[in-house]
Order: structure tokens, then sequence, then C-alpha cells
């Protein structure tokens, strides 16, 4: 097994599109589009599209749990933990005539404290021989702010290195135990709880998290800026690729898909990192939450280094 991945607040995911949002009026949509949705499904959905073994653990329940899991489980492994209420969903529109796009984002199914264990048990039972864990999105009702803390300690005790994307109170919450912490800017910038105007202050900020002992590496991912690699040592910027988006969802998870499976194959940081890049630049030409296309993924990575062996 080679990365595991853990979503404690998955969702399907409802895309379409319209010609303009407008109040009160009747908005005709397109053929709606589902896909799985949350961060470490969509992580594990990047790997496997990439050659790399991934198992997808999540909880799930009622009726949209289960077609979450006829989802994934057609792509990923699953290793699904059954819970009592309903999995949620999310929607998004995509307004033809202006380009923009607007999301719509529920809180999720409230977990018991046993459904939370069982949770973890599962991620225990699955990840022992894993290359990587990793633990990506938010936490739904009823969990509390410092489950990732559990989830860390967790790996710790494995002897499996845990990367992390979360946001928000789950990510103040943290404080040892990551190997690699994935925030935006902006949510690195809610983190330490002042603004980040510049890289200066982006470095910065990483390094105070790294000396506290809460990450190893902290990859920031500066949307249309590119990417920010900050270690003890030193810090690399990496510049984006510029293409048309058609959707933005799931192009962060999508990184950190790529950069997994970079490290899992060996590769140095900074290379790892690009090929995370090429992977979430691929998702954002497709619908929807779609997964990039490997030889999409495959050709920016060529772009980027002059190297496409590690894909195959």
């Amino acid at each position: 097994m080679s990365i595991v991945t853990l979503t404690m607040n998955p969702a399907v995911d409802i895309a379409t599109r319209a010609p303009a949002l407008l109040p009160t009026d009747k908005m005709r949509c397109s053929t709606p589009r589902f896909d799985p949705g949350g961060g470490g499904v969509n992580v594990a959905r990047t790997a496997v599209a990439l050659g790399e073994s991934a198992t997808a653990v999540f909880p799930a329940g009622g009726h949209t749990g289960r077609f979450l899991i006829e989802m994934v489980r057609a792509a990923v492994p699953v290793r699904a933990v059954p819970v009592a209420e309903p999995t949620r969903e999310s929607f998004s529109v995509s307004d033809t005539g202006s380009g923009r796009q607007y999301r719509f984002v529920f809180p999720g199914a409230r977990l018991t404290p046993a459904e939370q264990h069982r949770c973890l048990a599962a991620v225990e039972e699955v990840a022992r021989s894993a290359r990587y864990l990793v633990a990506s999105g938010s936490l739904p009702p009823g969990v509390p702010e410092t489950y990732f803390q559990q989830v860390a300690d967790l790996a710790d005790t494995l002897g499996v290195p845990l990367i992390l994307d979360t946001s928000g109170a789950p990510l103040r919450a943290m404080r040892r135990g990551v190997y690699l912490l994935k925030p935006s800017v902006r949510e690195l910038a809610d983190c330490v709880g002042h603004p980040l105007p510049n890289r200066a202050d982006q470095v910065t900020a990483a390094r105070e998290l790294i000396a506290a002992g809460v990450a190893r590496i902290v990859v920031v991912s500066l949307g249309a800026e590119g990417a920010l690699a900050v270690t003890a040592a030193g810090d690399e910027w990496f510049a984006p690729i510029t293409v048309p988006v058609r959707s933005g969802i799931g192009a962060g998870d999508a990184m950190v898909g790529g950069l997994t499976v970079g490290l899992a194959r060996g590769l140095d940081l900074d290379d790892a990192v690009r090929l995370g890049i090429a992977a979430a630049t691929a998702t954002l030409t497709t619908p929807g939450t779609g997964v990039g296309l490997p030889s999409r993924i495959r050709q920016l990575y060529h772009d980027l280094t002059g190297s496409a062996t590690v894909l195959g």
C-alpha cells in the first residue's frame, strides 16, 4: 500500500451550468454532473490516475453515502465507515455568461464519538504498511477541532509520514506530528492570525510552524501565483502554469495528490512540488470535480522538468 487518504467530510459533488445567475427567476441549468468529492477522496483519485496504489478512507451514510461509495470504488479502493446521518452533497454552478463559478457547500453529516473512533480504527488498520497517510479537507459537525491532531499522533505511532491539508480551527489546533503541511496562503494567514502580503511574510509564517514543531515541511499554494515550499533550511518559489480554467474545484487536492505521488516515488521535494503543480493545473481544465488526464499531467510535468520518466 503506497498512499492512504482520510476524508472526514466527503460529499457527492454536483456541477451544472446556467446562462446567468439571477434572483427570483428560474434558472434553466444544464444536465448535472456527479463526482465524488472531499479532499482525501480527490487526493486518492489523483494518485491512482498517476498509477500509484491508494486507498480512500471516509465515513458514508444514507443513499448519498452509498452513491459516493459507488463512484469512488469505480476508481479507487475504498474503506468506508458506516455512519447514521447521510453524506452531504455540494453544488456548483458555472455562470456561462460571466465565466464565474459559484459553489454551495453544506455542513456534512454529524458524526458521533463512536463513529469518529471507527474512522481512526479504519485508518490504523489500512495505513500500517502505507508509505504516506494524507488527511485532507474539513471536519464535519460533531468532530472536535483537535481530531486531526489525533490522526497525527496515530500516524506517528504507526511510523507513517502524515501529509495534512486542512484549514480554520482544525489547522490552528495542530501542535505536532505533521510531515508536510499544505495550506493555501489564505489558510496560512488565518492560522498565524495576520495578513501575509508578500513572499517574505509567507516564508516567515511557514517557518514559525516548522520551528514550533507542527510540521517539517510547509508547501503553500498561492493560486495563480504558484507555490512556495519552505523547510527549516530554505525555501523555494515555483511559478504557476497558465491554462484556461473550466473548474477550480479539486485543484488543491490534485496538487496534494501529485506531490504525495512524487514523494512516494522518491522525488526530491522540488520535483514533487512540480508534479503537484502539474496535477493541479491539469485538473483546472476538467469540468466539475474531474481529475486531470494522466497524459496531460505527464506533459505538464515534462514542461516543468524536462523529464516524465517518474510517471512511466
